[in-house]
């Protein structure tokens, strides 16, 4: 990966790249599909040396805690012993010595791998950076291709919106001005049998009527409010009649 090798590696010299594998947002970056093998490997290998270096943190400490304590017993051995020590108590103090000679060989084995072991995960931890980098190059690429291209066709479709809309009203004028210069020419009546097919009052008159159809409930909330205003109309005009009316 050219791009990777010159590019990428040139980014993190100099900067402090987080444990990836233990960034959540890392795991977010990549779908089940994009998750590749190799992906999977670095992070087991990763995952594996933090492991390991928390394992040799906590045995050094207990191995600490270990030696102080055969210290302090042989330091309690010695005194019990003075000048003449009986079998037991120089097999006690040989085997204080045995066990904190061990525990000074651990540590040292320990404190040399955790030396190591922070070059090696920093190591690891840059290789996934780099093919995380590569991967969501690709990705971003390819998004921003696909975005461009949605971009360009949407403004495709409003130029041919916005000219649609002009042709539209180019057409409405003239049907509407042939109608009327014809109508005004032939009259009403020769024109009947085009009125349904050409008059722009009836061709709205249509849509109305399918927008009342398709709404049912509005339609009788309307005649019903018309039936509500007739009664009321109805009803003030019986009491002015009402009122107009002489008494006996």
């Amino acid at each position: 990966m050219a791009r990777t090798d010159e590019v990428f590696k040139e980014a993190l010299i100099g900067k402090k790249i987080p444990i990836l594998t233990l960034d959540n947002k890392w795991h977010k970056l990549f779908t089940q599909s994009e998750f590749t093998p190799e992906l999977k490997g670095l992070e087991k290998a990763l995952n594996d040396l933090l492991k390991r270096q928390a394992k040799l943190n906590s045995e050094t400490k207990e191995i600490k805690k270990l030696k102080k304590k055969l210290m302090d017993e042989v330091v309690i051995l010695a005194d019990e012993m003075g000048e003449r020590p009986s079998k037991k108590q120089d097999k006690d103090m040989a085997d204080h010595k045995r066990l904190i000679e061990e525990c000074n060989e651990k540590m040292d084995a320990y404190e040399e791998e955790l030396v190591e072991l922070p070059r090696q995960i920093n190591q690891l931890n840059n290789q996934l950076m780099l093919i995380t980098m590569d991967v969501c190059y690709k990705k971003l690429k390819k998004s921003t291709k696909e975005l461009d291209e949605i971009e360009e066709w949407i403004s495709g479709i409003r130029r041919e919106l916005k000219k649609k809309v002009v042709r539209k009203k180019e057409k409405e004028a003239v049907i509407n001005k042939l109608y009327a210069y014809m109508h005004d020419i032939f009259g009403a009546e020769v024109l009947e049998l085009f009125d349904m097919e050409y008059d722009p009052e009836e061709k709205y008159r249509k849509k109305e009527t399918a927008a009342q159809e398709e709404a049912p409930e509005q339609q009788d909330a309307r005649t019903g409010q018309r039936e509500e205003t007739g009664k009321t109309d109805r009803d003030a005009e019986s009491v002015k009649e009402e009122a107009q009316t002489p008494e006996s």
